[in-house]
């Protein structure tokens, strides 16, 4: 399921709606080591399957910022905005990592709007996203972002 706004003023009315849900999204552990390789974290838990089997985990998992910076992607799967010109992530008001992300696991993101305010040229979109395995008894990650959209 995804959600369409076919103008940036129409995001005023979606205030306490949630969105929808991504599809799941697979994580190996090639993403896993490419994420490590770009922001220099080759810590075991994350890249060294071998060590991690007998770690807290059971197995690697995923960093926390790489499930977070799936959020950007994957809500892109859930809202579509048109009538815009172009599109920022402003920043983060809160975020958390409740569970890991086992290297295998599918992921999805589930997406609601927080707040919508009137920013210069366009509006500033509060969202509250949860990050979720298949089948975990606690989200992975919860976090509300904050995104502006410029007319």
């Amino acid at each position: 399921m995804s959600t369409t706004v076919s103008s940036i003023d129409e995001f005023h009315p979606l205030v306490g709606t949630h969105l929808g849900y991504s599809d799941w999204e697979n994580i190996d552990q090639a993403r896993v080591n490419l994420f490590a390789d770009a922001t220099g974290d080759h810590q075991w838990i994350h890249v060294d399957p071998e060590q991690a089997k007998s770690g807290p985990f059971g197995g690697p998992i995923a960093h926390g910022y790489l499930t977070l910076s799936l959020a950007p992607v994957l809500l892109n799967k859930v809202l579509h905005v048109d009538g815009m010109t172009f599109g920022v992530n402003y920043g983060c008001n809160k975020v958390r990592f409740p569970s890991p992300v086992r290297v295998g696991s599918d992921l999805r993101l589930g997406a609601a709007v927080a707040a919508v305010d009137d920013v210069e040229g366009g509006v500033q979109v509060t969202f509250d996203l949860t990050l979720e395995v298949r089948d975990a008894p606690k989200p992975s990650c919860v976090a509300q972002v904050v995104y502006r959209y410029y007319r």
